[in-house]
């Protein structure tokens, strides 16, 4: 009987916190993916489209890839939030998305969840900079 040599995961490094671009990255992920419902509660729309409207949208602080975005459409349609269909213009085919009452009730809920963020993250702005004038020592 051999014996198999021991399989280690790779330690990753842990994320730097500190860097401002860790904290880009995860909130623009989220958004994005948001964005892509809010642009398909405005209607029908192919892939294309939806990444330059979210940028549009966003004012280029979100713009999906196609990394990023074809698999976000595929989720959504296995998950019943849109559904798709091919259409062919100037002999091209493309795949359209509209977005379902599951799609609608989902962006729904989202619109919700990021203003109740939103607010929350003002009001923590509001704390910080009075304790910054306060002169409690805190430097957020």
């Amino acid at each position: 009987m051999s014996k198999q040599p021991a399989l280690r995961a790779v330690a990753r490094p842990s994320p730097d916190f500190t860097d401002r671009a860790y904290w880009a990255g995860t909130i623009k992920m989220a958004l994005s993916r948001f964005f892509v419902l809010q642009v398909l509660h405005d209607g029908p729309a192919h892939g294309y489209d939806i990444a330059r409207a979210v940028e549009r949208t966003t004012n280029g602080c979100c713009s999906p890839s196609e990394g990023a975005l074809y698999p976000t459409l595929r989720e959504f349609e296995q998950g019943g939030y849109v559904t798709s269909e091919t259409e062919v213009v100037s002999g091209r085919e493309r795949r359209v998305y509209t977005l379902t009452d599951k799609g609608r009730e989902a962006f729904q809920v989202g619109l919700g969840a990021w203003m109740d963020a939103t607010a929350a993250l003002t009001e923590t702005g509001r704390a910080a900079k009075a304790r910054r004038n306060a002169g409690d020592g805190c430097r957020c």
